[in-house]
């Protein structure tokens, strides 16, 4: 986790704000609060696909690992970071933001030259995991990572996988004007 960190650490910042913080969850009643409240959501976000050939199908998909991961980590965004010094955010405040999505890039690529696999849970509520560990107001909550060796490594996303989504042609993707 050292090297992974590290790594994370070097990525690109706007204005080399460097405005990721990590919080590791160690605790075990924070993993199953979030295993309750994540599980929550997966059951509210199921309603969403009921009498549609998805609903199944969403239910069958492994949306987090929160209780089995041996690391899990918070990423939050510190939107107020004193390095920096405002360089590059004053016409696009999102940047910090999205310095921190590379700061998570930069992880997720380390981990997996490594062997490790990483998950992005997104289905929670932002505020209730800020609320829960308790950090600064000024962090805004960017990913919560599980981080462990994978049961089976695969190039093939587990969604795909699994006929959720396959991935589209990349060429769909380039636009020239």
């Amino acid at each position: 986790m050292e090297a992974l960190l590290h790594a994370a650490s070097l990525a690109p910042s706007v204005g080399n704000a460097q405005p990721w913080r990590f919080v590791r969850l160690r605790t075990p009643a924070i993993r199953q609060a979030l295993v309750a409240h994540v599980d929550a959501q997966v059951v509210a976000s199921a309603a969403r696909h009921d009498g549609t050939d998805r609903h199944v199908r969403y239910l069958s998909l492994k949306l987090h690992g929160i209780g089995e991961a041996p690391e899990l980590i918070a990423i939050f965004c510190d939107d107020a970071p004193d390095a920096g010094h405002g360089l590059g955010i004053a016409t696009m405040p999102e940047m910090l933001r999205h310095s921190v999505v590379m700061a998570i890039h930069t992880l997720w690529l380390a981990a997996r030259v490594r062997g490790i696999g990483v998950g992005w849970v997104s289905i929670l509520d932002p505020a209730y995991v800020t609320a829960l560990l308790d950090v600064p107001e000024h962090w805004s909550l960017i990913a919560l990572l599980c981080i462990g060796y994978p049961l089976e490594d695969s190039a093939v996303p587990e969604l795909e996988r699994r006929g959720w989504q396959a991935r589209e042609p990349w060429r769909d993707r380039i636009f020239e004007r």
